[in-house]
C-alpha cells in the first residue's frame, strides 16, 4: 500500500493517525465533503459547520496546501434551498477556506437515478427539485462570478457530470488523480513506475521551451511526464478517476444524510458502528 485517497464529511480522526501513516510511508490526500445544510437538517449527524471548517483548516495546515480538496457535494435544490441560497452557503465556506485549498468540486444531486434516495427524501417530506440544463448553467455562471469577485481563484470542477461548463471555467474532475498523487509523492519510485510517470530534473542551462508541453511541473527544478493513460475502465463513462481499489462499504455511515445513496438502511449502519466500537 503506497497511497490512499480518503473521502469524508468528518475526517477529524485523520489528525490522530498522521504519525502512523507517515511511519508506514503511506501518503494521502482527502476529498472533504464540506456542505452546509445545517439549517435544513439534511445532514443531521455531522458536526457543526464551524467545527468542520476548523477541521479542514487544521488538516490543511498539518498536511500541506493542496492535500485537502473541498467538495460541496451534492448540490441539493428543494423548496427550502434555491440556487441563490446555495451560492450564499458556498460563499460563507469559500471565504473560510481561502488559503487552505486550491480546488472546489461539486455535483448536481440526481435524485431520479437513485430510488433509495428518492424514497428517503419523500419519507422525510423533503420537496426536492431536479436539476435541469438551464439551472446548471445558471448556477455555473453565478459560481464563476463568485470565484472571481471573492478572489478565491479556486479550480472549479464537476464530478461525473455530463454538462460542459468549461465556458465558465469549470472542468471535469479526476477525483483519484494521478497528477495530484505525483505532485504529493513523486519521490516514491515504485508508485511513479506504476502510474507511468517519468521524473526529470531541469538543468541550469535547459531552455524553458525544451520542457515538454504536457509536463507536470512539480517544483522549479523537477517535472513529470505521463507515459500512459491511467483512466479506469471500470468506472462510469463520465468519471475521470484512475484505477484504484475501493475499500469502502455500503451501510456503514451513521451521518444520516437524507440524500445518501451509499447508506440505505440507517439501522444496519448504526448496528455495524456499535459493533465496531465494541471491537475497538
Amino acid at each position: 500500500l503506497k497511497f490512499i485517497v480518503f473521502w469524508s464529511k468528518n475526517p477529524n480522526e485523520l489528525l490522530n493517525i498522521k504519525d502512523f501513516l507517515d511511519s508506514k510511508g503511506i501518503r494521502y490526500y482527502i476529498q472533504y465533503s464540506l456542505n452546509d445544510y445545517e439549517d435544513e437538517g439534511y445532514e443531521p449527524n455531522v458536526p457543526s459547520i464551524t467545527e468542520r471548517i476548523r477541521t479542514f483548516q487544521n488538516i490543511s495546515v498539518q498536511n500541506g496546501f493542496g492535500t485537502v480538496i473541498w467538495r460541496f457535494d451534492p448540490l441539493m435544490l428543494t423548496d427550502k434551498v434555491d440556487i441563490n441560497k446555495l451560492i450564499y452557503k458556498i460563499t460563507k465556506i469559500g471565504d473560510s477556506l481561502k488559503g487552505f485549498t486550491e480546488k472546489l468540486v461539486f455535483s448536481f444531486a440526481d435524485i431520479s437515478n437513485y430510488k433509495n434516495v428518492k424514497k428517503n427524501l419523500e419519507e422525510n417530506d423533503i420537496h426536492y427539485i431536479e436539476w435541469t440544463s438551464e439551472l446548471e448553467i445558471e448556477f455555473a455562471e453565478k459560481l464563476y462570478k463568485l470565484n472571481n469577485e471573492r478572489g478565491w481563484n479556486y479550480e472549479l470542477c464537476t464530478c461525473s457530470e455530463k454538462a460542459d461548463l468549461s465556458k465558465y471555467g469549470i472542468n471535469h474532475n479526476k477525483c483519484i488523480d494521478d497528477e495530484l498523487i505525483t505532485r504529493i509523492d513523486y519521490k516514491e519510485s515504485s508508485l511513479m513506475e506504476h502510474l507511468g510517470m517519468e521524473i526529470h530534473s531541469v538543468s541550469e542551462n535547459l531552455l524553458s521551451e525544451e520542457i515538454p508541453e504536457n509536463a507536470i511541473m512539480l517544483n522549479e527544478y523537477i517535472y513529470a511526464v505521463r507515459t500512459k493513460a491511467n483512466k479506469s475502465s471500470s468506472q462510469r463513462a463520465l468519471c475521470g478517476c484512475i484505477d484504484s481499489v475501493d475499500i469502502g462499504m455500503y451501510n456503514t455511515c451513521t451521518h444520516r444524510c437524507v440524500y445518501c445513496y451509499a447508506t440505505y438502511d440507517f439501522n444496519k449502519a448504526e448496528k455495524y458502528y456499535r459493533n465496531y466500537k465494541k471491537r475497538k
